[in-house]
C-alpha cells in the first residue's frame, strides 16, 4: 500500500507545501547534510523515495533498505540502478546501494555498522509484538550514532478531512504527543540515547498546540562503541533476503579514474591550446588567409570559467608553444589546474594514467594536440 497517497488524500485540504511525505524526506536529507554519515539505512523503505533522493548525498558510502513488502520494493527498485550519466561522471566515493526483503522485528549482521538509521512512518504500522522487538532491534542491536523516527501526531487528526479513526488503514495505532515522547524517551533511557522532538506539518495559525502533523525523534546515541566492542556479541545468521543490490562506478576504481583524468586532460589541454593560438594571432595579425575568422574560431569560452580560472587558462598559455603544426602543451601545466590536480592528487600519478592514453612527446613531459581546429 502506498503509504503517502493514502496521506496526500486526507490532506489535501490542507495544502500542506511541499507535500507532507517531501517534507518528511527533506529533513532527513538535511540532516544527512550536516552530519555527513557514511553509511545510512533506511527502514521500512516502501517504494525507495527517501533512498533515491539520499543517494545524490555525495558523502554516503552504503545506502541499505528495509521494508517487509518484497512485491513493492521491486517494483520501483530500478529506480536506484546507476544511469549512463553515473559512468560518464563517477562519484568520488564509492556507493553501494542495497535493499533487503525482511521485518524490522528481526536482527541481521548486514544491519550492522550504520551511522544513521530512518525509521519514517514505520512504527505505526508495526504490531504489539513487532513493537515490543523494534528497540532492542533498532537501539541494542544495531545501534547507530543516530536515529530519525516519524510517527502520525492523533492530536492534528481532527483537523485533516475525512480521517475517522487513523490516517491509513494498515495503521495499527496512532499517537498523541504524549504519548510519542513517552515512548521515546523511556527507550532513549534504556539504550543509551538522548533524543529531541521536533516534527513537519504545522497547524493551522491559533492551533499551535495540537503540534505538528508528523511528529519527529531524532535519537542520538550518549557512548559510541568501538567496533570492535560492538560487533563482538551480535549474532552472525543472516534471516533477510538481498533483493537488489548496486554498486555505483566511482573514482575509488582506477578504470573510472584514468578515464576521468584522461578527459580533463584532454578538455585542459584542448582550452590551454585556443587560448595560446588566439594570442598568437592577436600578436602577429595572421593565422592562415582569414585571421579574423580563425580568431573567432580559435577564441577560448571564457564564460564557462571563473574569473581566477580564465586568468589561469591565459597565463598557462604562455608555457605552452607551437612547433610545426603541433601545439605543446607541458603536462605539469596541465596539472597546475584544479581539478587534474585533485584528481590525481601526485605529477607521477598523472604520468602514470595518462600513458599510452593521450598523445605525448618522445620524453613524456607535453600532450601534443594538432593546431587544426576541431569541431565539438
Amino acid at each position: 500500500m502506498d503509504k503517502n497517497f493514502k496521506e496526500e488524500k486526507f490532506t489535501g485540504l490542507i495544502k500542506f507545501t511541499p507535500p507532507l511525505y517531501r517534507q518528511r524526506y527533506q529533513f532527513v536529507k538535511d540532516l544527512v547534510g550536516k552530519y555527513k554519515p557514511k553509511k545510512v539505512a533506511d527502514l521500512g523503505c516502501a517504494d525507495c523515495t527517501l533512498l533515491c533522493m539520499l543517494k545524490f548525498c555525495s558523502c554516503i558510502e552504503v545506502l541499505a533498505g528495509v521494508d517487509i513488502c518484497g512485491s513493492v520494493m521491486k517494483e520501483k527498485m530500478h529506480r536506484l540502478s546507476p544511469l549512463p550519466v553515473d559512468y560518464l561522471q563517477p562519484r568520488e566515493r564509492s556507493l553501494t546501494v542495497t535493499l533487503h526483503h525482511g521485518s524490522v522485528a528481526h536482527k541481521d549482521p548486514c544491519m550492522l555498522g550504520f551511522d544513521l538509521v530512518t525509521c519514517i512512518e514505520l512504527i505505526e504500522h508495526l504490531d504489539e509484538l513487532e513493537l515490543k522487538k523494534f528497540p532492542e532491534v533498532v537501539f541494542g542491536f544495531m545501534a547507530p550514532n543516530r536515529v530519525v523516527i516519524s510517527t502520525p501526531n492523533s492530536e492534528f487528526n481532527p483537523l485533516l478531512p475525512g480521517v475517522k479513526l487513523f490516517r491509513n488503514p494498515d495503521h495499527k495505532f496512532e499517537w498523541t504527543q504524549l504519548q510519542f515522547q513517552s515512548w521515546a524517551l523511556e527507550t532513549a533511557r534504556c539504550y543509551g540515547y538522548s533524543v529531541e522532538f521536533t516534527g513537519v506539518g504545522n497547524p493551522p495559525r491559533g492551533m499551535e498546540n495540537v503540534g505538528f502533523c508528523t511528529q519527529i525523534g531524532v535519537f542520538v546515541k550518549k557512548y559510541p562503541e568501538t567496533c570492535a566492542s560492538a560487533q563482538s556479541e551480535k549474532p552472525t545468521e543472516a534471516v533477510y533476503k538481498t533483493v537488489f543490490k548496486a554498486v555505483y562506478p566511482s573514482l575509488k576504481d582506477e578504470k573510472y579514474l584514468q578515464n576521468a583524468v584522461v578527459r580533463e586532460v584532454i578538455f585542459t589541454a584542448q582550452i590551454i591550446k585556443r587560448s595560446l593560438l588566439s594570442r598568437l594571432m592577436s600578436e602577429h595579425g595572421e593565422y592562415n588567409d582569414d585571421p579574423t575568422e580563425k580568431k573567432s574560431k580559435f577564441q577560448p569560452s571564457m564564460k564557462c570559467f571563473s574569473e581566477d580560472l580564465g586568468k589561469l587558462v591565459v597565463e598557462k598559455s604562455m608555457e605552452s608553444f607551437v612547433s610545426g603544426n603541433v601545439v605543446y602543451i607541458p603536462l605539469a601545466t596541465v596539472f597546475s589546474f584544479p581539478r587534474v590536480n585533485r584528481l590525481c592528487g601526485t605529477f607521477e600519478k598523472l604520468r602514470k594514467l595518462v600513458a599510452g592514453q593521450v598523445t605525448l612527446s618522445s620524453d613524456g613531459s607535453a600532450v601534443m594536440l594538432s593546431t587544426e581546429h576541431e569541431d565539438s
